[in-house]
This record gives C-alpha cells, sequence and structure tokens, in this order.
C-alpha cells in the first residue's frame, strides 16, 4: 500500500517454474538467485548456422548416405517429435512437410537462401538467431547451397541413431561467434570417453572446412603449409595454407578462413 498514491497491489503466493536443463547431465554448481551448471559427457557437432531454440529429440537418420538430399518421401509419422538427420538438401516442399509431421528438428548439409526466407517470411539480418517460431529447430552443418554433409559428421550422428540429442540452433557471425549444435550426451551404459592427447595447430593432412566466400562451405585437406607472411587481395600480408579438394584442385587460403574438422 502506498500512502503517497494510494495504490494498493494484490500478488497471489509465489510458485516454484520448473525449468528444463537443455541436455542430461549432472549438477556440479549452484548459482544463487541464478541457475546451476550442468556437466554432462557427450558427443557434439557444431553446424554453420541454424534457426530455432533448443529443443529435443530422439535422433532418425532419414537418408542412406551424406550426399543424398532430404525429400517429402522421407518423412512419415513415426518421426514427430525426432531429431531428423538428412544429407546434402533441404528443398523448400520437405521443410512443409517437416512441420506438418511435426518434427523436433532438422539436421542437413545446406538448403537454399531463398528457401530460408520463405520459410521465415523475412530477411534475416546479421543479429543473433535461435528465436525463430518456424515449428521445428534448423542446422546447416555446411552451409548455404547443395553441399554434401562431412563424411565424419553425418558417420558420427549415424552411430548415435536412436538416442536423444539437444539440439540448438542460435547463431551468431560477428564478434562472440555462437554456433548452432547437436549435443548426444552419452547416459547410463554410454561409451566412456576416449582420451585424446591435446593437439596444437594445423597439420598436413588435417580435414577442414572453409568459412569465408567464395569458397564458404567447401571440405579438402591441408597439402602445404608456408611459413612465410603472404600478401592478399586486400593487401594485408597473412599466414595462409594451401587446401586440396576432392577433385584435386588447389588452392591458398588464409588460415583464418578455415576451421579444422575435429575427430578426423
Amino acid at each position: 500500500m502506498s500512502a503517497v498514491t494510494g495504490q494498493v497491489l494484490l500478488r497471489e503466493p509465489p510458485r516454484v517454474l520448473q525449468l528444463l536443463a537443455y541436455v542430461d547431465g549432472t549438477i556440479i554448481e549452484t548459482i544463487p538467485q541464478q541457475g546451476v551448471v550442468v556437466e554432462t559427457t557427450c558427443s557434439l557437432v557444431q553446424g554453420i548456422f541454424g534457426i530455432g531454440g533448443e529443443t529435443s529429440g530422439e535422433i532418425v537418420m532419414a537418408v542412406q548416405t551424406p550426399d543424398e538430399p532430404l525429400t517429402p518421401g522421407h518423412f512419415n509419422s513415426t518421426m514427430k517429435g525426432k531429431v531428423v538427420v538428412g544429407g546434402s538438401f533441404l528443398p523448400s516442399e520437405a521443410m512443409k512437410e517437416a512441420k506438418a509431421v511435426g518434427v523436433a528438428g532438422l539436421v542437413v548439409g545446406g538448403i537454399h537462401d531463398e528457401d530460408l526466407r520463405a520459410l521465415l517470411g523475412y530477411d534475416l539480418g546479421v543479429a543473433i538467431t535461435g528465436t525463430e517460431q518456424v515449428g521445428f529447430t534448423l542446422i546447416l552443418t555446411e552451409g548455404f547451397g547443395t553441399i554434401p554433409m562431412a563424411a565424419k559428421t553425418f558417420k558420427l550422428l549415424s552411430s548415435h541413431a536412436g538416442q536423444k540429442a539437444s539440439i540448438s540452433g542460435a547463431t551468431q557471425i560477428r564478434a562472440g561467434v555462437i554456433r548452432p549444435e547437436i549435443i548426444i550426451p552419452q547416459g547410463e551404459g554410454g561409451v566412456g570417453m576416449a582420451t585424446q592427447t591435446q593437439r596444437e595447430g594445423i597439420r598436413l593432412g588435417d580435414p577442414v572446412r572453409i568459412i569465408r566466400d567464395p569458397l564458404f562451405g567447401y571440405i579438402g585437406e591441408v597439402s602445404a603449409l608456408p611459413p612465410e607472411l603472404t600478401k592478399i587481395p586486400t593487401e594485408s600480408e597473412v599466414r595462409v595454407l594451401e587446401v586440396k579438394f576432392a577433385d584435386g584442385k588447389k588452392v591458398v587460403i588464409p588460415r583464418t578462413n578455415i576451421e579444422v574438422i575435429e575427430g578426423a
């Protein structure tokens, strides 16, 4: 009650608000008045771009190979509430069918930007994604266009078919980069995590993905590591590497414009 304004405010008794933890795991720390820290042993896949928020569901492999496009005919009623994995491409007709079926999420190599625009109903800006309401969460592992999913990514997801995955399409491509992600907790009885020696730097033969235009999304392997600085079209002098593609073509790329595909 306020003797100054004459206002009388009534509030109902507080009630417990239940929040989902996003991933299955163990609480290792509580943060007073804020939340908790959850730890889990898992497999992790990071995509290039995504839309839609946090969700979860059982992984279903809809295609047989990473270069097979995901078509409307691949969907059926058993995929409702599940994370469906496709191959190289997702056409707009397949997006409509996925929404009609009620899938929780889609993971594919690539889509056309105009299909994304049609799905959203507007052009995406440079702000962070993840709040879109399109009926499912979408994650692109490679980029825009018809791009086969990286073989090792496809193999990893295939090995976890039938298991629960937590996914998020939140993406930020500028400062403070945020990648869309697929987290697959091992759970009880899961295979123990192998201990790996921490590796440093890029090596010859490493599989890499180019993350800048004009070859955005292309995958190849490191074929040379020149030690000297090289002048690029912007007239900056940077460290570069040579990437060899599957067709034998070689290109020189600034090292900051690639990412190593781990687990290879």
